[in-house]
Parts: C-alpha cells; sequence; structure tokens
C-alpha cells in the first residue's frame, strides 16, 4: 500500500504544480462545447420542437454528459505522458527494480491519473450556472464515483499504451489517432442510431460509449422527455436489441480496467525482464 499511495500522491502533486496542464485540458470540452452547444444546439432544438418533440428541450444538456466525458477520456489517458517521461529519464526503471510489484506499480499510476481526472471532470460542473445546464447536488454526488470508475477505465487504457511505447511523440500521436474516434463513436456529442454495421460494432465495444450513456442516464431526467426526443437523440442505448442497463455499464467498465491493467503489469514485467 505505501508504494501504491506513494505514486498516487506523486501524481497529483505533479498535476498541482503544472498549472498549464491545468488549464490547458479544458480547452478542447470547451471548445466542442461552444462549437456543437452553441452552433448545432439551435439546429437541433429546432428540429425537435415539432410535432412528438419538446420545444423546452435543451441540446447542452445532451452533450454536457458527454462533454465531461471527453475531459475524464482527455485528463486520464494523457496524465499516462509520464510513464513514458520516467522511462526517458530513468525514474520508472528505479521503480521497477524497486521491491514494488508490478501489479502495485500499475494501480498507483492509474489511481494518481484517475483521481487528477476526477478533480479535471469536477472543475466542468463549475460552467454549469452559464449554460443553463440542470444539475443537482444528489446527481452530482451520484455522478462521483461513476466518473472516478470512467477515469480509471481510461487510465488503464493510457497506462497499457505508455508501458508499450518508448517515445513522448509516438505516444501522443497515438493517443490523438485514438482519442477522437472513441469520443465521436460514443454518442457524447451527437446520436450514434443507425450507424453502418461495422461502425455500431465500434460503438459497442467503445468504453466511452457506455461511460457517457451511464451519466446520461443521472444527469438527464428522460421519464420527463418525450418518446421522439428519446428515439432521435439515442438516449436508450441497446446492445443486442436489449436496453442496457446502469449495472451492465458499470460492469463492463469495471471488466475493462481489470483486464488493461493486467496487460500493463505484463508490459511492465517484460520491461524489466
Amino acid at each position: 500500500m505505501e508504494g501504491i499511495i506513494a505514486i498516487w500522491q506523486r501524481d497529483i502533486i505533479k498535476f498541482f504544480r503544472d498549472r498549464a496542464r491545468l488549464f490547458g485540458s479544458f480547452s478542447m470540452p470547451i471548445l466542442f462545447l461552444i462549437i456543437f452547444g452553441g452552433g448545432m444546439g439551435g439546429s437541433m432544438e429546432a428540429l425537435l420542437a415539432g410535432p412528438g418533440g419538446d420545444p423546452n428541450f435543451n441540446y447542452i444538456e445532451f452533450i454536457f454528459p458527454g462533454i465531461v466525458s471527453m475531459t475524464l477520456l482527455m485528463t486520464s489517458i494523457f496524465s499516462s505522458l509520464s510513464v513514458i517521461q520516467d522511462k526517458e529519464f530513468g525514474y520508472m526503471r528505479e521503480i521497477l527494480v524497486s521491491p514494488i510489484s508490478r501489479v502495485n506499480i500499475a494501480i498507483g499510476n492509474v489511481l494518481g491519473s484517475s483521481t487528477v481526472a476526477l478533480m479535471q471532470g469536477l472543475l466542468m460542473f463549475v460552467l454549469v450556472p452559464f449554460i443553463g445546464v440542470r444539475v443537482d447536488f444528489i446527481s452530482i454526488l451520484q455522478l462521483i464515483p461513476v466518473m472516478f470508475l470512467m477515469a480509471c477505465a481510461f487510465s488503464s487504457l493510457g497506462l497499457l499504451i505508455a508501458s508499450v511505447l518508448k517515445s513522448s511523440q509516438g505516444f501522443q500521436l497515438l493517443v490523438q489517432v485514438l482519442v477522437m474516434p472513441m469520443i465521436f463513436l460514443s454518442g457524447a456529442l451527437f446520436p450514434i442510431n443507425n450507424m453502418p454495421d461495422w461502425m455500431d460494432f465500434l460503438v459497442k465495444i467503445n468504453p466511452v460509449t457506455y461511460g457517457v450513456d451511464l451519466m446520461k442516464k443521472i444527469m438527464v431526467d428522460v421519464d420527463q422527455l418525450s418518446p421522439m426526443i428519446v428515439e432521435a437523440m439515442g438516449l436508450n442505448l441497446e446492445v443486442f436489441g436489449r436496453s442496457v442497463i446502469m449495472f451492465e455499464q458499470i460492469l463492463f467498465l469495471v471488466v475493462f480496467m481489470i483486464v488493461l491493467v493486467i496487460l500493463a503489469t505484463i508490459s511492465f514485467s517484460r520491461a524489466n525482464a
């Protein structure tokens, strides 16, 4: 536990010391919030205000859970860049030859990155009073463990990538290629209904899809929306023709995280072999 806490604490200290990283990670989510919320919001709201729709539907409320999920994803994965930097400066080799087990190294890195991502995600709720999104305090309390679980799952993916690659440039290039499709194929910014079969398959195996839908279930009161809006906006995720419940989404994220942490542990072991 001392090894896990030490690695965990180190990532958090590095986060608070790097103010550019603190503010820079907001740029992309806020940009998407402005572009999609302001640009597409009017068109989507007008489209869904017709017969069977709801003239009071707020498109920003639909994408805000996705924007928070995007913040968690980007912060979690890019936090693993420190693993590559530790490799380059020799710090990781010192950790690997220490008595700390490889599993504890992986868990410490995941918890550190996840805590940083959670803090970044929670800071997004500062924007709530200014963008017209309604989120009560109880919902935020319910979101915290869900956001932390999502951050752990995404951090495990970043850790696996960092454990395999050897250069910061290669890590950033691969992550940029990987992150954007995961965001666009998750329902974070627009509905994912009626996609081609091959694209629908990618949607269903995308962990961000389940995290985004889980957050929407907590933040958006689906029962108060018309069936037409629920269908049009894809607020009822289905896999194999049946609706996915919250427990199944949580289970998917937990299994995803465990598998990737195991793979990252194996990769660390080989690196020190």
